[in-house]
């Protein structure tokens, strides 16, 4: 694979940040390299202008952002995009956003539980720890009870399944989504006291053998046949929600700090193929659940959120050789 063919050049920069506060800092951060001042300025902008700032507008003064049906589920969605946005947890109208969520959502279902902690399900509650770890108030340590839960819920294979326990088997949807939240919960508990450190040595071991059960499969194949298990995980989209894709997983490896190793080659040249001759990678797909928010829509068209992930997966595998 000749992965310097690869590398970002100067005109797709410039068209990446031409773009979003949320695309830009990233992009300052990934791939050009700027001053740690310079991006948390582009950063700060992510919660008073573009979608961040249209998205945190939307929250009705409940928290919510349903206002219908599955409130919950849009509400989660939004806050994971606005973590994704790279919104930061210490300004104002993030610890506004966060404050009404903490106060005023509840699940009326499961005896009035606090929306933060979680609800029946491994995939959701791994996206619910993970906003709350991220979102969550200086000093204050992040959900242990969700935490340690998640982790009696690991099957022996090593993932996580939302139908467990009808099934032993993992599914690759719910262990990226259970891994990106204990990846987010282990770094909110460096920061806290031991109570935290300690279980987030438990987390650390789990998280591990979560990475192996993507990665002993190639990241999308068969272990018994390997065989693809799902061709539109060979598509990309975002926002990605509960689903799994290639490029979400070898993102995830590549912001735990994974080193990649030959188990990812297919996967990484899955990724190099889906970029088009004009060096952008394309909006491959477009998940149905719904945010009150438009981003990027028109599908076959490119993608600036496609492209910066895949080139800084690109970048992180290619360092590594």
């Amino acid at each position: 694979m000749r992965l310097h063919d690869y590398a970002p050049r100067p005109a797709h920069l410039k068209w990446l940040l031409d773009s979003d506060p949320a695309i830009r800092w990233q992009v300052m951060r990934d791939l050009t390299g700027e001053t740690p001042n310079a991006i948390a300025a582009e950063r700060s902008r992510v919660a008073t202008e573009g979608w961040g700032a249209q998205l945190l507008a939307r929250q009705s003064p409940a928290g919510d952002w349903g206002g219908r049906a599955k409130w919950d589920l849009i509400t989660l969605w939004s806050l994971v995009v606005l973590k994704d946005l790279g919104l930061d947890p210490a300004s104002k109208p993030a610890r506004k956003m966060i404050d009404r969520v903490a106060k005023g959502l509840v699940f009326k279902t499961l005896n009035n539980r606090p929306f933060l902690h979680g609800e029946t399900e491994p995939c959701i509650n791994g996206r619910i720890l993970g906003v709350g770890a991220y979102f969550q108030q200086p000093n204050k340590e992040p959900n242990h009870t969700l935490a340690k839960r998640l982790l009696n819920e690991q099957l022996e294979d090593g993932g996580w399944n939302c139908k467990a326990p009808k099934s032993r088997r993992s599914s690759f949807h719910s262990t990226i989504c259970v891994l990106e939240g204990l990846l987010e919960y282990e770094r909110a508990g460096r920061k806290s006291g031991p109570v935290a450190k300690s279980v987030a040595k438990s987390v650390t071991q789990a998280r591990k053998r979560g990475e192996n059960y993507l990665l002993e499969r190639g990241m999308f194949r068969s272990l018994r046949t390997g065989e693809v298990i799902n061709k539109r995980w060979l598509r990309f989209s975002f926002p990605t929600f509960w689903h799994y894709d290639v490029l979400r997983g070898l993102d995830y490896l590549r912001n735990a700090g994974v080193k990649p190793d030959g188990r990812v080659d297919d996967a990484i040249r899955i990724v190099m193929e889906r970029r088009h001759q004009n060096g952008r990678w394309p909006l491959n797909l477009l998940h149905p659940e719904y945010i009150p928010l438009q981003m990027e829509t028109g599908v076959g068209g490119a993608s600036r959120w496609n492209s910066l992930r895949a080139l800084r997966v690109l970048r992180w595998y290619n360092n590594a050789r």
